[in-house]
């Protein structure tokens, strides 16, 4: 018997929802967090899903962005791939990236206002990276990596908390910690 992707409960018949931009199986009583999703015929071309409110200009980029993502209990039965977004192509920023920079610059016995200078940054800029108080940008990021021959990338590792054998029992509950 299929389970509800937000709290757990079995059902005989769920109902598909976007909660928050991600598409859900959902209980009849747990639908009321989000919209219904409404498959659309195969014969209409374009997207596979539409939300049940539509308003507007706004229809075409919600069903866009909701084809791309996939339920893990339903949504990639077609058979067709999942189409590509933008964080796909995204690199993600290393969480130890401050450490990384004050390093790579304290190695070549460099003073940020001396880094500042040859990235043509400002040292204030710099500062605040080493601090881990802003996240560098795209520019920045490569100025860094070719300056100082590093990665500020974080590899492409699956958190162990959402790998699981069984594709379509867990849910929401499985993850989340509660604060008792």
């Amino acid at each position: 018997m299929p389970q509800c992707e937000m709290c757990g409960a079995e059902q005989a018949s769920l109902t598909t929802s976007k909660v928050e931009g991600a598409e859900l199986e959902l209980c009849s009583s747990c639908t009321d967090f989000g919209t219904e999703v409404r498959e659309e015929p195969s014969s209409a071309g374009g997207s596979k899903y539409s939300t049940g409110s539509s308003s507007g200009g706004s229809s075409s980029s919600s069903s866009e962005s909701s084809s791309g993502t996939s339920s893990s209990s339903g949504g990639s039965s077609s058979g067709s791939p999942r189409r590509n977004d933008m964080f796909d192509d995204m690199d993600e920023i290393a969480t130890d990236y401050d450490d990384r920079i004050r390093n790579a610059r304290e190695s070549r016995d460099l003073s940020q206002e001396e880094l500042a200078d040859q990235l043509n940054e400002k040292a204030s800029l710099i500062r605040k990276l080493e601090r881990g108080d802003t996240l560098p940008t795209d520019d920045v990021k490569r100025k860094l990596e070719r300056e100082f021959d590093l990665s500020l990338v974080e590899g492409k590792d699956v958190d162990a908390d959402w790998e699981t054998d069984d594709a379509g029992t867990m849910t929401l509950g499985d993850v989340v910690k509660r604060k008792d």
